[in-house]
């Protein structure tokens, strides 16, 4: 009788392991089949957690279930990594086969854009026809297109100076308004009420101070003295005194950088400060944060000149025969370099 329970058992015990395989086979390998039309795709970003990922998936309706994909993340997706990257999803992929389309599947890799501090719109453009392949003159029309930037709640010549710098993640032919639109949200993310009200305080326009610091990004390197070549702008136009900056002439030019001569000072354009008083009509580059705070928080002091000190630095003084003399320190020490 014993061996017969004995062997009774045995039959129980081997159709219960049956039946929780035959569910483990039902759970993670029968296809999930979504309803959109396929394939779908879908980004996993750069640092998701996996249960993130699950989460969009289950919104995305590509899996009817969380409970289920979690149980085959951890049984299997332990010690492996999910890639940060955009897949095409075809339909009817179980949970095990989506999990190693997520581990050795092929993926697009988003690619690194870099908004770096004094970046023109034209530059810019450039980047993003190298390394995304954007028309850059459908890049430029739309930096410059009034009612895409009315959406974004600008109101400028241009997208020059709203271009927050940082470094950025794009696919590859990503659509140039999705990119501006995701750069404007660093932007307001940064440019607070606080500075906003900051702005209101000083007088000025969201465009007047980013075209401020996109002249102090143009005239300096160093953070540090940012504050004080503001001061001594805002301290020329209190006086009624034109601009007279090298970078604004620069930016007229429309053209690489180079050294300017008395010649380019006359260039007829409303960006050269040597010639119009008063700012240039907005922006002349891409302004990093530092520089921005600068031109809504300008150093108070009596300087109206100021010149390279040739250590990427620059000398200020409140009269000109000090500025004079100091010129004339500078190109002594610009002919020693040359002579050597």
């Amino acid at each position: 009788m014993s061996k017969l329970l004995a062997k009774r058992d045995s039959y129980y015990v081997a159709a219960f392991f049956f039946i929780v395989l035959a569910l483990l086979v039902y759970t993670f390998f029968t296809p999930n089949n979504y309803s959109q039309p396929e394939p779908v795709t879908f980004e996993i970003k750069r640092g998701e957690t996996i249960n993130s990922m699950i989460d969009s998936l289950y919104e995305h309706g590509i899996i009817p279930g969380r409970v289920n994909m979690r149980a085959v993340g951890f049984i299997l997706g332990g010690g492996r990594t999910i890639k940060a990257g955009r897949y095409l999803i075809p339909n009817g992929l179980s949970y095990i086969e989506l999990l190693e389309l997520f581990i050795l599947g092929k993926r697009e890799v988003p690619l690194l854009i870099d908004i770096y501090p004094g970046i023109t719109i034209f530059e810019a453009a450039h980047q993003l026809q190298e390394k995304i392949n954007l028309d850059s003159a459908g890049v430029i029309r739309l930096c410059h297109d009034k009612i895409f930037m009315n959406k974004l709640g600008i109101s400028a010549p241009s997208l020059e100076g709203y271009l927050i710098p940082g470094s950025y993640y794009f696919y590859r032919n990503t659509p140039a308004k999705e990119i501006f639109q995701k750069i404007n949200i660093e932007f307001n993310k940064f440019f607070t009420d606080s500075l906003k009200q900051r702005a209101r305080n000083v007088r000025l326009s969201a465009t007047e101070v980013l075209t401020i610091a996109s002249i102090i990004e143009g005239e300096s390197t160093k953070p540090d003295e940012y504050s004080t070549i503001a001061g001594v702008y805002y301290n020329r136009l209190n006086k009624g005194m034109k601009l007279q900056a090298d970078p604004t002439v620069q930016y007229a030019r429309m053209g690489k950088w180079k050294r300017l001569y008395n010649s380019d000072l006359d260039i007829n354009s409303p960006y050269n400060t040597y010639m119009n008083f008063g700012l240039p009509p907005g922006p002349i580059n891409n302004p990093c944060r530092a520089a921005i705070v600068a031109a809504l928080y300008p150093a108070h002091h009596e300087y109206i000149y100021f010149v390279a000190d040739g250590s990427g630095g620059h000398k200020f003084s409140s009269t000109y025969n000090q500025h004079l003399k100091l010129v004339n320190q500078y190109r002594q020490w610009l002919k020693k370099q040359t002579s050597r």
